[in-house]
């Protein structure tokens, strides 16, 4: 499992995840001023972006985890949406932000929402590190979006290629 076994072009590097975590991180802080908030971390893609968003957050911050599962092995999506871990906090009157690696088709956050509404949180709202509107087949609303990209698979910063290349520090497109 070597990096240099799949050929890669740097998309966003290491520096430019880290200025636009930041610069999220900072609005959040001002929209929620002082407040608690709740992040909702979808595993295992968003794992690393939850880390440095909690971090570069100046109001207080609990965390929690969910794994939904909605792609296959490698590049093919199943059919649906389904939870395989869900959250062990409850989300009532908590002010709740959900954490995505990447939005794309929406399909995940179009089930997960109304899942999490439904447990009555004071607050609800998205952040998602990529976007790829192109790829959109139910419009969601992201409030924090980190980067939009082009309709490429991209691997890296928690997102992989069959479970490789969550570890790299940039986001890369795989040919």
């Amino acid at each position: 499992m070597g990096v240099t076994t799949m050929p890669f072009e740097v998309c966003i590097s290491q520096k430019q995840i880290a200025t636009r975590v930041c610069e999220l991180g900072k609005q959040i802080s001002s929209d929620y001023n002082g407040k608690v908030v709740h992040l909702v971390c979808v595993l295992k893609g968003a794992y690393t972006f939850l880390a440095d968003l909690a971090r570069s957050i100046d109001s207080p911050v609990t965390v929690d985890f969910l794994a939904v599962s909605s792609y296959g092995r490698g590049k093919t999506r199943s059919e649906g949406v389904r939870v395989t871990k869900d959250l062990d906090l409850l989300l009532e009157g908590k002010d709740v932000i959900v954490v995505e690696d990447i939005v794309d088709s929406g399909m995940t956050l179009s089930f997960l929402l109304p899942l999490l509404q439904s447990r009555h949180p004071a607050s609800l709202k998205t952040a998602a590190l990529l976007s790829k509107r192109s790829r959109r087949q139910v419009e969601v609303k992201i409030d924090y979006i980190g980067f939009e990209v082009p309709d490429r698979f991209v691997v890296g910063y928690g997102l992989d290629y069959d479970q490789e290349y969550r570890q790299l520090s940039y986001v890369a497109a795989m040919d």
